[in-house]
């Protein structure tokens, strides 16, 4: 049990992390009933979590037009060394081969960053820069009576377009890009004189038609990508994150400790397990059914989020047990936590359907989350911490025996 004193200072000292650190977030990110709109816009409202799932599957499109581009790029050296006068291969060639290396540089980049977030959205971002980038270039140094013999280039700003509706991009992003790319198609319509012209006005109004497309196909495909990914990792009656997405989550938050402790600037990090249970729930759904109990059980769910922080995570380990990570706490820092938890159950009321108060308590196991244990270690000492609650009584809070914890 969580009995040492000597511990205390350093407890306190840790409480700076919750202002300090930087932790996964989970558990908020999809609230129920606003529109799937605010959830594509931006990713403003994405844990981290889901950032992981979204970097990944970006990746995977990275990836392939990555390789679809790099491939291309070869060809369409060959297209220019016959149609392109032998004077205008000087200025695009070397362009050509610096954006080959650029796109071979983003598929390594990308390649690498299996759970580096911020590098994959740079690779995604870079990889339909260096095309825009290299056709601005051409634009520049060319020389402007030579422009009419470019073959191909001016497809540039459409294709970049239609790439954006294969990323998962949320609307904001894809439209910054769709933007710079109608600001492209323009300055290349003022360099080569096609500007408010027949033909030049249909370009714009094809690229601008293609863009909301593009954005369309990106509001379907985020928010279904969304809605598997909630699907997959929450629970259907709580909201909470379900028991195969908790466990993913603990390895994520040991790999976050472990990497913050590398850092040196706090030395160790701790993060803390509560499992909880309601007491005589069979009794509850007895006496007043099964909807009245899974009511009991929504209650519970909200009453725990609204109990803990945004960076901690909630979720239901099954049945009527739930699991809480206390992300940046020590022993006597959860201990508090549970004991509140355990005070504002008791003190709350809980309704069936009719409005008719049903008496919930609940027992809560307590133990610390160690950096390099497996999840399901952790998970059953508080799992036995919990029982040995229930069996001393119930409506207490209880710390996992452990010799690794008090030393």
């Amino acid at each position: 049990m969580f009995t040492s004193k000597s511990r205390e200072p350093r407890e306190y000292q840790n409480r700076g992390l919750d202002a300090l650190a930087e932790p996964p977030e989970v558990g908020h990110e999809l609230f129920v009933g606003l529109s799937a709109l605010r959830d594509t816009l931006s990713s403003r409202h994405h844990t981290r979590d889901f950032a992981f799932a979204h970097a990944r599957y970006l990746r995977s499109r990275v990836l392939a037009l990555g390789l679809i581009f790099a491939l291309l790029s070869p060809l369409w050296i060959v297209v220019d060394t016959l149609v392109l006068p032998v004077e205008l291969l000087r200025y695009t060639l070397l362009g050509r081969v610096m954006l080959m290396l650029g796109l071979v540089g983003v598929l390594a980049l990308a390649y690498l960053s299996r759970e580096r977030i911020r590098r994959i959205r740079f690779s995604a971002g870079m990889l339909l820069a260096l095309p825009a980038a290299f056709y601005l270039l051409v634009l520049v140094i060319l020389p402007q009576e030579q422009l009419v013999n470019l073959v191909g280039y001016g497809f540039i700003p459409f294709l970049l377009v239609a790439a954006l509706s294969v990323f998962p991009f949320t609307l904001l992003e894809s439209l910054g890009a769709g933007l710079a790319m109608l600001g492209l198609l323009a300055f290349a319509q003022l360099t080569d004189g096609s500007w408010l012209s027949g033909q030049g006005v249909e370009s714009l109004w094809l690229l601008a038609t293609l863009l909301v497309v593009s954005l369309a196909a990106n509001h379907f495909q985020l928010s279904l990508l969304l809605r598997l990914y909630r699907q997959a990792t929450h629970d259907p009656l709580t909201g909470l994150f379900n028991r195969g997405a908790l466990e993913v989550h603990l390895s994520k938050v040991q790999t976050w400790q472990r990497a913050t402790e590398g850092q040196g600037s706090f030395g160790n990090v701790p993060c803390s397990l509560l499992m909880l249970d309601l007491d005589h729930f069979k009794r509850i759904n007895d006496s007043y059914g099964h909807s009245a109990g899974d009511r009991v059980l929504c209650q519970f769910a909200d009453l725990l989020v609204r109990q803990t922080r945004r960076h901690d995570c909630v979720a239901r380990y099954g049945g009527e047990e739930f699991v809480i990570i206390l992300v940046g706490s020590g022993e006597a820092r959860a201990m508090e936590v549970a004991e509140r938890i355990r005070y504002a159950v008791e003190k709350s009321e809980f309704t069936d359907h009719d409005g008719k108060i049903i008496a919930v308590t609940t027992s809560i196991g307590v133990t610390r989350l160690l950096q390099d244990e497996p999840p399901q270690q952790a998970l059953k000492r508080a799992d036995e911490a919990l029982y040995r609650a229930k069996r001393e009584g119930r409506n207490q809070v209880m710390g996992a025996n452990d010799p690794l914890i008090g030393e």
